[in-house]
Formats: structure tokens, C-alpha cells, sequence
């Protein structure tokens, strides 16, 4: 069974991630935060590393995507960013792998094209997902063999810097849909309820909401910076 069908029809996927440094990481509170998002009505989890990974699926059923971040000094590139990332992924359960498909430079110079062969060869039931930046890059994926592409990069960068993926009404992610024959996934800056829906009433086969669901520090930023001009005045 294929990761869509795994969905049950839903369309809802959260992303349960907190970066060393923050107040959350940690493999236990992010079980709990995927168990809570299912509890909500999530139909699948999106998560980084294998510890997370792992904790996850001791809460939870539900379809899991796998991605390791990690930073390189000879690269932008730091989602599931090399084969090693890949290998870890493949012995962790998940059920998708997600990892950065644009075309920036890769640490130690590895190709994608190489990567996916890799995955092809040895884990060939492994679906793959395409985080990309651009319509070029996400038919680029498809031509790769991706199962599905994602808007995760848009605005993230040098060449998309400024942009979103809710530009003129979904522009990128309708052209997507028109270009490309794998699931489009809307992934990036879904703020609100109703950016989510709109993303699904313009195409994408499935959402994925992080920040505005997984991420307090962030959620509380959006209240404090809406009533500070009133905090002001007292």
C-alpha cells in the first residue's frame, strides 16, 4: 500500500519537528505531539531524525514522512541532504522519505539523480518526496522518478527568496499541477486554517502543516506581534 492510500482519503499531514535549541526537542515530547495531532484529526506525521522517528511510531499509526536535517559547511542543502542521511531513513520505518530536491549544490558534492538510483535499487517499496523551490525543479523530480513533489522551498532559496506559496492565488503550486504527473503536495508557511483549504481547493493532493500547529514559541510570536501596538498604549 502506497503512502496516499495510507492516508485513508485525508489530506492533513504535521509536521511534529523542534530543532536542538528549541524548547521541544526531544523524541518523547514529539511522540506526544504526534499523538495529539492525530488526536486532532492528522493523517499522517512528517518528522526529522531517527530518534524522533522512532518515538513517533510508538505513539501513533498513522504514515510517517522521514527527513534528517543537517547543516554542511560546502552547502545550503540540509534536508536529507546526502546518502548517509538517506541510508539512516531506510532503516528507520518511515514510510516516505522526503529530502531536498532543488538544484543547489549538494555537501560533498553528490547528486541527486544518484541518490534516488541508490533508493531504487535497494529499497525499491521506499517512496520519495521532492522538496522543491520551483515549477523547474519539480519536474525535474518527476523525470527523477520522485513519487511526489512538495512546495516545502519556496522562499527558502536564493532564487525564490521573497516569494511564497500563496503568490497570486497558488500560482506555483497550480502550475505544479498542471506540469507534473506525481501527487503535489503544499507544504510551506500554512499559517492558518484557511490557507490549508484554500491549498486544497487550488489542487494539492495533500497538505502539510508544521509551525502554526507543532511550533508554540512561533504560535505565540503571531499573537504577541498582533497585540503589541495595543500593549503599547497601556
Amino acid at each position: 500500500m502506497n503512502f496516499l492510500n495510507k492516508l485513508n482519503g485525508g489530506k492533513l499531514i504535521v509536521s511534529c519537528q523542534a530543532l536542538e535549541g528549541e524548547p521541544l526537542h526531544s523524541p518523547v515530547i514529539m511522540g506526544k505531539m504526534a499523538l495529539a495531532a492525530k488526536q486532532g484529526g492528522a493523517n499522517g506525521i512528517r518528522a526529522n531524525s531517527v530518534e524522533d522517528i522512532q518515538a513517533i511510531k510508538k505513539e501513533v499509526d498513522l504514515p510517517v514522512i522521514g527527513i534528517i536535517k543537517k547543516d554542511y559547511e560546502d552547502s545550503s542543502v540540509f534536508i536529507t541532504a546526502t546518502l548517509d542521511e538517506v541510508k539512516l531513513l531506510l532503516d528507520s520505518d518511515v514510510d516516505m522519505i522526503a529530502l531536498d530536491a532543488t538544484d543547489r549544490k549538494r555537501p560533498n558534492n553528490e547528486i541527486l539523480a544518484s541518490i534516488v538510483h541508490f533508493v531504487r535499487e535497494n529499497a525499491p517499496n521506499m517512496e520519495l518526496m521532492a522538496d522543491v523551490s520551483t515549477l523547474e525543479e519539480a519536474i525535474e523530480a518527476d523525470r527523477l522518478g520522485f513519487d511526489c513533489v512538495s512546495t516545502t522551498l519556496v522562499g527558502y532559496t536564493d532564487e525564490t527568496k521573497g516569494q511564497s506559496l500563496f503568490d497570486q492565488d497558488f500560482h506555483i503550486l497550480r502550475e505544479m499541477k498542471d506540469k507534473v504527473s506525481i501527487p503535489v503536495v503544499a507544504e510551506g508557511k500554512l499559517q492558518t486554517p484557511e490557507l490549508a483549504r484554500q491549498a486544497v481547493e487550488k489542487g494539492a493532493d495533500f497538505v502539510v502543516v508544521g509551525s502554526a500547529i507543532t511550533r508554540p514559541q512561533l504560535i505565540t510570536q503571531t499573537f504577541e506581534k498582533a497585540i503589541h501596538p495595543f500593549s503599547e498604549r497601556s
